[in-house]
């Protein structure tokens, strides 16, 4: 690791920390280290799964929320709010009546999603070996259990 690169980690982790102890801001962190920030969005519970469901075709906040599953109005709507800010994703309010609001990927979203989606797939197809390393790793950890 560079000494650049060791010095903004821990300028980052510093700001994470600070942060999540309430001594400074989402915009100190920001300010830091920008790209730590959008690459949490982009690969956060919720992100992963909006960015791979708007890779197919654009939806309605409902119909997303259905094929999400699982996650609350308040955190898709946060978690859409986020990946907008950060460019991914377009919100398109129709002026009409009910209320229609269509969300779809950007460019920069396509791009991100793809990446998101290797990563899944990737994922999926060493699932195998991650569960024979887990196997092996909590057999070893119960030996060294034992033994003590």
């Amino acid at each position: 690791m560079t000494v650049s690169a060791a010095v903004d980690t821990a300028v980052s982790a510093k700001a994470s920390t600070a942060v999540s102890e309430g001594r400074g801001t989402a915009a100190d962190a920001e300010g830091r280290c920008p790209y730590r920030l959008v690459l949490e969005h982009v690969t956060s519970r919720w992100g992963v799964l909006v960015l791979m469901e708007l890779l197919e075709r654009p939806y309605r906040f409902s119909e997303l929320r259905r094929a999400i599953g699982g996650v609350s109005e308040k955190m898709l709507t946060q978690t859409l709010q986020t990946l907008e800010r950060d460019g991914m994703v377009h919100r398109d309010a129709k002026p009409v009546i009910p209320p229609r609001v269509d969300y779809s990927l950007t460019d920069l979203g396509r791009e991100a999603a793809a990446q998101v989606r290797a990563l899944a797939v990737w994922t999926k197809d060493r699932m195998p070996d991650v569960a024979r390393a887990r196997e092996a790793y909590d057999e070893a950890r119960a030996e060294r259990t034992r033994a003590s």
